[in-house]
């Protein structure tokens, strides 16, 4: 048997049909709102590890602190035998836990992207004789069918994506996580933590610019796949925190007033000079937040970590 295997659970055009649905549904909305899993093309997702080494932007840095110093100490509280990566990516960030994971049997990047887990999961089993990679073409949003692998089993979601979902959202896919573990299985979570708001603008407002590129992104991924005229010049990036809420809300801001056209779904918007997109939600949290959050999904956090500055938290959780 292969020691990688790649699954597909999406069909084939999913991707396709939810950027027409989200785009329709979201630009013919009051205010307008595009969900950010658009921003990832291969141009967008470059751009994103651009963002991840720039000095404003603490949260990776943050959270490889905490695996390179905590990776013995989860792997000792979990005693995994199969690592879940949700929103796995390039697997980058998870290679200190697969270090850690001496008892490791079985990994499974869950993402989108069939090209990322491809790349990733053939270097991984070429680096590391005797592990199984099981990748999963999915959307974890989604309910997940997870493959038969040994347990005990760690789900692993990092970078703070969970900030990206509303509330609602975050209790339905904490609830969708909570029905995937056995007794035994683990959940470890990275959160961003709430801090100084200059601190936290600064991180999606760079001085070089390269998150504006990253937000305008989504413009461009509409016009090539819908055949839309977005002008990306014609838009200003911002971002802004929202206190009442504690999260960043990355915005595109219409320099004038001006139609799109969408043809791919017989769409015109009018836009208004000043009128908004929303294109991100960043919710920030605290450790009492995410143990309520954690604790109505029926998970009960065990153990908490954060970088020395404070900034950030890795969470082990365990079904109640």
């Amino acid at each position: 048997m292969s020691p990688f295997r790649l699954t597909r659970t999406l069909p084939e055009d999913a991707t396709g049909a939810a950027l027409r649905a989200d785009v329709r549904e979201g630009l013919s909305a009051r205010p307008r709102t595009l969900p950010p899993k658009w921003f990832y093309d291969a141009h967008g997702s470059e751009l994103f590890e651009r963002i991840t080494e720039l000095p404003e932007y603490y949260p990776t840095r943050a959270e490889r602190e905490i695996l390179l110093t905590r990776s013995g100490e989860i792997a000792a509280a979990s005693g995994a035998r199969t690592l879940v990566e949700l929103g796995s990516g390039s697997s980058e960030k998870t290679r200190h836990l697969l270090d850690a994971l001496t008892g490791l049997r079985a990994y499974v990047p869950v993402d989108v992207s069939e090209s990322a887990l491809t790349r990733a999961g053939e270097a991984l089993v070429a680096e590391r004789p005797g592990l199984e990679v099981h990748a999963l073409i999915a959307d974890f949003t989604a309910r997940l069918v997870l493959p038969e692998t040994p347990g005990p089993r760690l789900v692993a979601f990092l970078g703070g994506t969970i900030g990206n979902l509303l509330p609602a959202e975050r209790a339905g896919f904490l609830a969708s996580v909570r029905a995937l573990l056995a007794p035994g299985d683990a959940l470890l979570l990275g959160t961003d933590l709430v801090k100084d708001e200059a601190a936290l603008v600064r991180a999606y407002d760079d001085a070089a610019g390269v998150t504006a590129a990253f937000n305008k992104n989504v413009l461009t991924v509409i016009d090539r796949e819908l055949g839309a005229d977005f002008d990306p010049s014609a838009f200003d990036h911002v971002a802004l925190w929202d206190a009442e809420h504690e999260w960043i809300e990355m915005r595109l801001r219409s320099r004038e007033a001006q139609t799109v056209k969408i043809p791919a779904l017989n769409l015109a918007v009018e836009f208004e000079a000043g009128e908004e997109l929303r294109t991100e939600v960043s919710a920030k949290f605290r450790k009492e937040g995410v143990r309520a959050e954690l604790s109505a999904a029926g998970l009960e956090m065990t153990r908490w970590w954060t970088d020395a500055e404070g900034r950030f938290a890795l969470s082990l959780s365990v079904a109640r």
